[in-house]
């Protein structure tokens, strides 16, 4: 007879070995090298700050990932709500001894990082609530009283990054949230509510908005009314990758970013840098390694028998999904800026740490399939 937990003990190293996705773990290694060439271009050719530090965090990160995805899924499992309260008091930390830039207070300045405690979040939120769900039945997921919980573990962290200011990223952190309940099976007319609420009040966010945050809408709606302010930056995008045609103009050879005409290349803006580099089919090829990751990561949580891991497995896979395509959608000119970066390709020790966690805990959920979760 089958006997899950026999399994969990008797896994040796080897058969944790054995049992990695090496599919996901090759697109992640080479979506990385890629992001180390891009970035090598972003620095004119030449080993600077921004090319050593994304290689040196590759490195890292890359390593730790996959030393925690030998971690048992029973860990992330039982720990989801204190890594979620531990994020929430460093987002806390932000608002009384955050460092500022450009406007906004998104930083701690830790020695050897200068983390931001937001797109961890962006883990912490979908942890807390594939655990939260893991143990409400679906005959219960719908009544009020398993509702009020979950909402204020959105709404809370959510508050504390808009008011750094990011506005951005707060809704990709909400977007984790929404689509973790909706998973567990939170009927829609409840997002309805929610969606109509947001409506109403619209105008009164709209007041509080900072100037460069209602310029950057405003931008969205009619970029070329302000071309060498505002409008600058997606004007520049869309030249930008529209000049690389379909092959590109070559490795290291792109005018519109080598000539500094693209201002933040290598955070945000690193897939315009690369598509005028290497074309439609460069992009095209980076747009099917995030394919590859995406389904590796539904696959997982098809295969694992835990409702927790299949709730946390769709849950980032979704979220890692829309990650990508508000990006690319941003550069693109089809949504306004939102300072969101690219997973893994953009620039930032923070925004790579919360990805290759998240993917960690993915992997854990592949190798403990056949592990039941209490």
């Amino acid at each position: 007879m089958f006997q899950p937990r026999s399994i969990q003990s008797s896994l040796s190293l080897k058969d944790k070995i054995l049992s990695i996705d090496y599919i996901l773990v090759l697109a992640i290694l080479i979506l990385g090298i890629v992001s180390i060439f891009a970035m090598y271009s972003t620095d004119g050719g030449e080993f600077k700050y921004h090319t050593k530090s994304h290689i040196l965090r590759f490195i890292i990160f890359f390593f730790l990932f996959l030393i925690f995805s030998l971690v048992q899924i029973r860990f992330w499992h039982s720990t989801s709500y204190l890594i979620y309260f531990t994020f929430l008091i460093l987002l806390i930390g932000v608002k009384y001894f955050g460092i500022s830039s450009s406007g906004s207070q998104r930083w701690l300045d830790l020695p050897f990082i200068n983390l931001q405690p937001s797109e961890l979040m962006k883990i912490g939120l979908i942890l807390f609530l594939a655990k939260y769900y893991h143990r409400v039945s679906i005959e219960n997921v719908n009544k009020l009283k398993f509702l009020f919980l979950p909402i204020f573990v959105l709404i809370i962290p959510v508050l504390l990054v808009i008011i750094q200011p990011d506005l951005g990223t707060s809704l990709l952190i909400a977007a984790g949230g929404v689509v973790v309940a909706w998973l567990a099976g939170v009927r829609v007319k409840f997002f309805t509510y929610g969606l109509l609420i947001f409506i109403s009040l619209l105008p009164i966010a709209i007041s509080f908005l900072k100037p460069y945050q209602k310029a950057r809408i405003l931008t969205f709606l009619n970029p070329e009314k302000d071309p060498l302010g505002a409008g600058y930056q997606i004007i520049q995008s869309k030249i930008a990758i529209g000049s690389g045609g379909l092959f590109g103009k070559g490795f290291l050879n792109g005018s519109q970013s080598y000539l500094d005409y693209l201002p933040e290349k290598h955070t945000d803006f690193i897939f315009t840098l690369f598509s005028e580099e290497f074309g439609f089919f460069g992009s095209i090829f980076i747009l099917l390694l995030y394919g590859v990751i995406i389904s590796r990561i539904v696959r997982v949580g098809h295969i694992t028998r835990s409702n927790f891991g299949k709730l946390y497995c769709f849950g980032f896979g979704t979220a890692f999904f829309i990650y990508v395509v508000v990006n690319m959608g941003m550069v693109l000119g089809l949504l306004p800026i939102v300072g969101s970066p690219l997973p893994i390709m953009s620039y930032g020790g923070s925004s790579m740490m919360a990805i290759m966690l998240g993917l960690s805990i993915v992997m854990s959920c592949k190798i403990y399939k056949d592990v039941p979760v209490n």
